[in-house]
């Protein structure tokens, strides 16, 4: 009958409890800010009922996308494994499975408390509750069933960013910053209607900025920096709003805000005016001049080296001056 079980900010050790998963109404499990290790117990794919999943702060290791599923957790708003020792891919199995956040599984109507299998609201079981939340540390008196958040931030993620993710359409918060993903963002996140925070700051992102994020009507919150990223920064939106910390260390970006202009040399190909051209192709002309002259100057040289007194040469100029002298 447990369905709260929350453990948070204290210095407990080892592992965490495989007899959890008989716990079957179990709707929240807050471990976070404890010294817990092992790897990711993949036995909580037998709770059902479980919305929020609070790993944060421990020292679990391993790899995520392993994940076996054995009743799938279709109930699960809220995923927070942020500073620990995961590694390995993102785990896209783990993402098909959030049925709740997708787009007409979990369609919000109006906002409402989190309830429980019978409809009772679980409002005293998230007082206190705390997560990072655009940028800062933010506390809950109340969880409402409309708060989706993804938080896998400061591990050791590595590959690229699942295009998967574009459908967890309800998703308000994604923060995948301080890992190893590399490869470009996929477009597909422009299809999150409902973000308002993304961080995907401190990792090794190539490519350009999707346009799609110009669909992203809600974002407040958007953190790019420290990647490889290029090209122009998209404009108009919501991109009106953010200013350069959201994309400090991209050294190939360019537009506004920025300082860097994309109108490069790089970018443009160079233009001449009539007159330049002339002049270009005059000084031109001048330098292949000088460059025949120096072959067949050289070319005569080498003749005169190797042959001796070059007779031949000479009776063809005694011929060219005596016509001249004719005429």
């Amino acid at each position: 009958m447990l369905k709260s079980f929350r453990i948070n900010n204290n210095e407990f050790e080892g592992s965490l409890p495989q007899s959890l998963s008989y716990c079957k109404d179990l709707i929240l499990l807050d471990v976070g800010n404890n010294n817990l290790n092992g790897t990711f117990p993949n036995w909580l794919g037998n709770l059902d009922q479980l919305q929020v999943l609070i790993l944060r702060t421990n020292r679990f290791y391993g790899q995520v996308d392993s994940f076996d599923v054995t009743v799938s957790l279709t109930h699960l708003r809220i995923i927070d494994l942020s500073h620990n020792n995961f590694s390995g891919y993102l785990p896209t199995l783990f993402f098909e499975h959030l049925h709740a956040i997708r787009e007409g599984y979990g369609k919000k109507v109006e906002p409402k408390y989190m309830e429980d299998a019978i409809g009772i609201a679980i409002v005293n079981y998230a007082l206190g509750l705390s997560f990072t939340i655009k940028g800062s540390e933010t506390e809950f008196q109340e969880l409402l069933s409309i708060w989706t958040v993804i938080d896998l931030s400061s591990n050791q993620f590595s590959g690229e960013i699942p295009k998967i993710l574009g459908e967890l359409q309800l998703l308000i918060v994604l923060n995948l910053s301080h890992n190893c993903l590399i490869g470009p963002i996929p477009s597909s996140l422009g299809d999150l209607s409902e973000l308002e925070s993304l961080d995907l700051s401190s990792n090794k992102l190539e490519g350009r900025i999707p346009t799609e994020f110009k669909n992203l009507g809600f974002l407040e919150v958007l953190n790019l920096s420290q990647n490889n990223l290029k090209g122009p920064i998209p404009q108009g939106k919501q991109f009106d709003t953010f200013s350069n910390d959201s994309y400090m260390g991209n050294l190939d970006l360019c537009g506004l805000p920025l300082s860097k202009s994309c109108d490069t040399d790089e970018e443009t190909p160079a233009r001449f005016d009539n007159d330049d051209g002339d002049e270009l192709n005059w000084k031109f002309s001048i330098v292949i001049g000088y460059g025949c002259g120096l072959v067949l100057g050289m070319s005569m040289a080498y003749i005169v080296f190797t042959t001796g007194k070059p007779w031949w040469l000479i009776r063809i100029v005694d011929r060219v001056r005596q016509r001249f002298a004719k005429r």
